[in-house]
């Protein structure tokens, strides 16, 4: 099948597919004399898993492992459960950040409960002050690396 005929299998665009290649998540598919890529089913299975991982939040690091872990058919799964321990207290992690976030959010509502001007609004006032929203000592709201030091970003797919 030609790259178009696997995204809509997939519901994967197509430059997320390229950019998978490239990254070293799908394997290169071989070319036509017409220079199309054809991919098979071993493509279409892959891809799935790598959409199910990302679904799940996962790093592209993360896949990558697991991926190398599936393509030796006699490694031990201990480091498939290590991984996803470490991917379930990221999220624990990212869960209390969001927590703490909400709470922040919720004290700057609290401060414009009237509609009004915009100089008399507490929220843009709270903001400029700093009250009831003060950053997590990272500078920001969310933490944007994870336990194996990956920069954790959604990226394509």
């Amino acid at each position: 099948m030609k790259i178009g005929e696997l995204a809509k299998a997939t519901q994967t665009q197509t430059e997320t597919i390229r950019y998978y290649e490239r990254e070293g998540l799908l394997p290169a598919a071989p070319r036509t004399d017409s220079n199309y890529r054809r991919y098979g089913p071993g493509h279409v299975e892959r891809l799935a898993l790598i959409r199910r991982c990302r679904s799940l939040d996962m790093s592209l690091d993360e896949v990558r492992e697991l991926l190398r872990i599936r393509d030796d058919p006699d490694a031990g799964c201990g480091e498939v459960n290590d991984l996803l321990d470490e991917h379930i207290e990221h999220v624990s992690v990212r869960l209390k950040e969001l927590k703490a976030l909400r709470g922040e959010l919720q004290a700057l509502r609290a401060r414009c409960t009237n509609p009004q001007s915009a100089k008399a609004c507490g929220i843009l006032e709270g903001l400029r002050q700093g009250d009831g929203a003060a950053p997590h000592a990272s500078g920001n709201h969310l933490s944007h690396t994870h336990s194996r030091g990956t920069i954790r970003s959604r990226g394509p797919g």
